[in-house]
């Protein structure tokens, strides 16, 4: 795994100074969970419990989706589409409206538009580029062709094309686009990036959900919003990311510019590390503490390299170790809750107990990454599933260990893209 310098973010130099002039000082917007009221997702009828089954599920099959991919299958960086945070965005002039999954484990951003040779049916209208006055289509010639993973030229001087696929047979093929996409801040005002990169979708296959309309990449990749926002600010970015059954009432937030950078005491920071082929966020896990006993992850020694062996991923729920690690800590958590055990009712869980509220007896758990120990809150690691069982929401793998939002919840964490350092703060997300 390589850790790329900044101009691998943003070798299109005209096209990041061209963003980032729209952008003249930090905002912030709206991460919309996917189960919460704000969501076109949400069903009012459900219970916050069959929500939190939903969550628990998407996430099992995330996970199983980056085990196809490392099975050779071609993939641009995101396994599955169903993450669980949005975004709202306009593309065009005049602007049209896209409700699109937000997600740090994809590097593109695309929407479907016509001619539609085959589209899935979308509630909100489709984006037509021949509408929008400040459209252009990128040609095979052009910088801008190459930030894309896969494209597909038939002549020099004809339009690029982009083409990529996820887990569950989904994929989509179009045009490469330029144009004005905009974001609504929390302030509410609007902040606009002329010239940017996208994908206009014309042949977009498998089960997506008609209450979206693309993706937005927070990736790393040259094609991501992230990326291309480029220039001082749009190199950082940070979330933080109010607790699950907060959603209903707060909102988590996404912040780009020099806000997304951390300062005061408690701050916590690891390195960085890009995989050139996934171009995930990856970090290194050494260890787990639990009630100040350790357990490091094996081949931690000094012969063995475990960099980058965990990735950060906002859009899987669970967190996902190495199972060699998991069956060490799974006795010391089981023997400090005093509490009865359960059957788990999602069938993703190897710990349940009888509780609800607050976990009596929840140890002590502190996350060891390279030069960051996280100290975790009681619900970062234990999540109700039913109004009387309350899980740990740690579980093992044999593939790729992922950090997930639950983790992730009452934190800020911050991305430094040019120093290439992942950095957590403690944090109300609610305020």
């Amino acid at each position: 795994m390589a850790t790329p310098s900044l101009s691998w973010f943003c070798f299109v130099i005209l096209l990041c100074s061209a963003a980032a002039e729209a952008l003249e000082g930090s905002f912030s917007v709206e991460l919309i969970h996917r189960d919460s009221p704000k969501s076109p997702f949400y069903v009012p009828s459900e219970t916050p419990f069959q929500r939190a089954g939903k969550a628990v599920r998407r996430s099992i099959a995330r996970v199983r989706g980056i085990r196809s991919n490392d099975k050779g299958e071609p993939s641009a960086g995101i396994t599955r589409i169903d993450a669980d945070y949005l975004i709202n965005i306009t593309i065009g002039t005049p602007p049209v409206s896209i409700v699109a999954i937000a997600d740090t484990g994809s590097n593109l951003i695309w929407t479907q538009s016509p001619p539609c040779d085959h589209c899935f049916p979308q509630e909100k209208p489709l984006f037509n580029p021949r509408e929008s006055s400040t459209c252009a289509e990128v040609d095979c010639n052009s910088d801008e062709c190459h930030l894309f993973d896969r494209t597909n030229c038939a002549s020099q001087g004809s339009t690029c094309q982009y083409s990529v696929s996820y887990g569950d047979k989904l994929s989509s093929v179009g045009n490469i686009s330029t144009d004005i996409i905009g974001l609504s801040t929390l302030t509410g005002s609007a902040v606009t990036f002329p010239g940017m990169v996208f994908g206009c979708g014309f042949n977009n296959r498998g089960p997506f959900s008609t209450h979206t309309s693309g993706v937005v990449g927070l990736g790393p990749g040259d094609a991501s919003l992230v990326s291309q926002i480029g220039g001082n600010e749009g190199s950082h970015f940070a979330y933080c990311l109010v607790p699950f059954f907060s959603t209903g009432k707060y909102t988590s937030k996404l912040t780009f510019g020099s806000d997304a950078l951390l300062s005061g005491d408690g701050i916590v920071t690891t390195p960085l590390i890009i995989d050139s082929d996934t171009l995930y966020y990856h970090m290194t896990l050494e260890g787990i503490s639990i009630n100040g006993k350790k357990f490091e992850v094996s081949g931690s020694s000094e012969d063995d390299d475990i960099t980058g062996n965990m990735i950060i991923d906002s859009g899987t729920t669970l967190t996902w170790l190495p199972s060699d690690l998991y069956r060490q800590i799974e006795p010391e958590v089981s023997a400090a809750i005093d509490l009865p055990r359960a059957k788990d009712p999602i069938e993703g869980y190897n710990l349940c107990y009888e509780s609800s509220g607050v976990l009596k007896g929840a140890p002590s758990i502190t996350i060891h990454f390279t030069g960051a120990d996280v100290v975790l809150n009681w619900y970062n690691a234990f999540f109700q599933v039913k109004e009387n069982i309350t899980c740990f929401s740690f579980v093992p793998t044999g593939g790729q260990p992922m950090y997930g939002n639950l983790a992730q919840m009452d934190f800020m964490i911050s991305y430094d893209l040019d120093l290439f350092t992942l950095s957590f703060k403690p944090y109300d997300c609610a305020n």
